[in-house]
């Protein structure tokens, strides 16, 4: 199921919306890549991306949580932290048996699932936090 763009999941600070909106696109891609039973290099080069932009994003939220001392910094990179390894082992699981549905299912629970809750829950508390205090 793609995850599609929407203003509930903007935070209202510019970069990291465009860096949502970048992992939804890519995301998107894999999940397409998946169902149409694409090559497992097309698959593992998107998941590979994704790997990077992933530690690109958090350590760009991080940087602005330390920078302005959000208090519940500790917590929210708790959350990347977890994410990180639960993507590791989609990662692994792809190595192991390739892409297809399981692959999907999998995505959908730990990444879609994950990235909507995070931005729907958390994202938008710090959000507001920063928003006063960047000057873009």
């Amino acid at each position: 199921m793609a995850i599609l763009w929407s203003n509930e999941y903007s935070v209202g600070v510019p970069l990291i919306d465009q860096q949502h909106q970048e992992l939804f696109r890519r995301i998107n891609s894999l999940l397409d890549a998946c169902n149409q039973g694409q090559g497992k290099e097309k698959v593992a080069e998107i998941l590979n991306f994704l790997e990077e932009y992933v530690k690109v994003h958090f350590s760009s939220e991080e940087e602005f949580m330390i920078k302005y001392a959000y208090p519940e910094y500790l917590a929210h990179r708790n959350q990347h932290q977890h994410f990180v390894e639960n993507f590791m082992n989609l990662k692994r699981k792809f190595e192991e048996e390739g892409a297809g549905i399981s692959l999907v299912v999998t995505t959908n629970k730990v990444v879609v699932d994950w990235l909507r809750n995070h931005i729907l829950l958390t994202d938008t508390k710090l959000g507001p936090f920063l928003k006063g205090r960047i000057k873009e």
